[in-house]
């Protein structure tokens, strides 16, 4: 049975947010304070909890940071009658306090960082009667902290980066992306010192050594640090921490039916048990709102799609028994879906444009016809195949093309795909050649979750004007982006206008 980590967030009257003005700093005579907390144990547990209660937080995964790690990248689009909001998918950035685009994200992304270092400042000074569980409880506040700053720099780069309690006072200042990772990477080595390799059942969620390794290598390979990033799989791959390996079942990675398995490097934990909103109150939900944005017209608010560009690609290659890629069947919904397949999806027949398609993994129609706000869904943040073609890359870039072929077919003979070299002979030995084809191969296997955005920006196709114009040929909103611009969000200007030492990227 799927066990729920209970969150309890406690701290709502103490956010990070430049934006406050001193004289509503006030003070609540009903609330506890600071000095009046941060005594006991189960002080710090409920205090390291309440970070965990950021995932469910609309600027984080309950909904909008998918708009900009999936909708933005070339996987995915936009065509929303609310144009404010599609505008942001296709690099029409006007109103750069757009609330929805990315204020809520920026400041989701700050809160949870404040309550990161509130773990971090306090819990040193607290006894405990063991002292390892106050060390993993810190362990865990610099995973967090590491995570968010990991996706904060993706998003927007160039940002403060904040260590202490924060008060409405401070001016924090700005820091280049290489500081920003390198305060990641600080982050994650010291908690992959004291979080445990594994934990018990009744904790499941909580990260563990492996989960730091993991991200530890995203952060080395964004910098081109292979060498780093090969070091750090291979905890995951052939060290240490080997316990992942693929499950039998693709599908089973994004249902609720078999969670937490041995696929799973981190998921976030989400449920259904509560029906609120994504305030700070007892009765806010712990779900996912994803399915909801991203289901077709009819179902959700379709706000999202995907790019059909990957059905195109799917078929490119059938498998050993002649049939096709069983992971387009569920990654995708798309109008031929029920004739390749024998889906029908949600319960009916929908109708939808000859060349249109969205996203399929995390849905519900395996046991609903219609989608909502409290998906109990996990999302799968880091899964072991993630982690295999990650090493193929980099042996790839250290010299090692024919090695790297193995862990390529590990994630190929899941799904009964031929061997790569079989399959695509013409790659040889070649670095650009394998490297081209290790894109589609990622794009085969993690389509729509969460990481192509990064992709596309470690590859550097996002930094010459023709690397953008091929990208352009399969999702047309490229043809807004500006190299040297756009992979890179403008920070909110209310954040700038408010902070002395926060500058607002120069080419905006």
């Amino acid at each position: 049975m799927k066990r729920i980590i209970v969150l309890i967030a406690i701290f709502s009257g103490l956010f990070f947010t430049s934006s406050c003005e001193n004289e509503l700093d006030l003070n609540n005579p009903n609330a506890v304070t600071v000095d009046q907390y941060w005594k006991t144990e189960s002080d710090a547990q409920a205090g390291v909890n309440s970070i965990y209660a950021m995932f469910y937080k609309d600027g984080l995964w309950a909904r909008w940071i998918y708009f900009r790690l999936d909708l933005t990248s070339d996987e995915g689009f936009s065509n929303s009658p609310w144009t404010e909001l599609a505008d942001w998918t296709r690099f029409n950035y006007i109103n750069y306090n757009f609330w929805e685009g990315q204020v809520v994200t920026w400041r989701d992304t700050y809160k949870a960082v404040f309550r990161c270092n509130q773990v971090l400042a306090n819990v040193p000074n607290i006894t405990f009667q063991n002292e390892d569980d106050k060390k993993k409880i810190i362990a865990q506040a610099k995973f967090f902290r590491a995570l968010h700053y990991y996706y904060a720099a993706i998003l927007w780069e160039n940002i403060p980066i904040v260590l202490e309690p924060s008060t409405p006072a401070d001016l924090p200042a700005q820091k280049n992306v290489t500081e920003v990772f390198a305060q990641v990477e600080k982050d994650l080595n010291e908690a992959f010192a004291d979080l445990p390799s594994s934990w018990s059942a009744d904790q499941t969620g909580r990260p563990d050594k492996g989960a730091a390794k993991a991200f530890l290598a995203k952060v080395y390979m964004q910098q081109h640090k292979w060498a780093e990033a090969k070091t750090a799989l291979e905890y995951l791959i052939s060290g240490p921490g080997a316990k992942y390996n693929l499950v039998a079942n693709y599908r089973d990675n994004f249902t609720d039916v078999n969670e937490n398995n041995k696929e799973s490097v981190f998921e976030i934990q989400f449920g259904d048990q509560k029906s609120g909103g994504t305030d700070e109150g007892q009765s806010a939900a712990v779900s996912s709102n994803r399915a909801q944005f991203f289901a077709p017209r009819g179902i959700g608010w379709s706000d999202g799609q995907a790019r059909f560009w990957l059905v195109n690609a799917f078929k490119q290659e059938k498998n050993k028994d002649g049939n096709l890629d069983t992971r387009l069947r569920y990654t995708l919904y798309y109008p031929q879906l029920q004739a390749d397949f024998g889906d029908k999806v949600y319960g009916k027949n929908w109708e939808w444009g000859n060349d249109e398609a969205w996203f399929r993994k995390g849905s519900r129609d395996y046991y609903r016809n219609n989608e909502d706000y409290y998906s109990q869904v996990n999302y799968r943040l880091v899964r072991y195949a993630d982690i295999l073609l990650r090493y193929a890359e980099v042996l790839n870039e250290t010299g090692n093309t024919a090695d790297a072929y193995q862990y390529v077919d590990l994630v190929r003979a899941r799904v009964n795909m031929n061997t790569l070299a079989a399959a695509h002979p013409e790659i040889g030995n070649d670095h650009d050649k394998f490297l081209e084809r290790l894109k589609t191969e990622r794009v085969l296997e993690l389509a729509g979750e969460s990481v192509r955005w990064e992709d596309l920006k470690r590859w550097g196709d996002l930094n010459t004007q023709a690397s953008v114009d091929k990208i352009a040929l399969r999702d047309p909103d490229f043809k807004n982006f500006v190299v040297g611009k756009n992979q890179r969000l403008p920070i909110p200007q209310v954040e700038v206008q408010n902070n002395p030492n926060l500058k607002q990227h120069a080419e905006y």
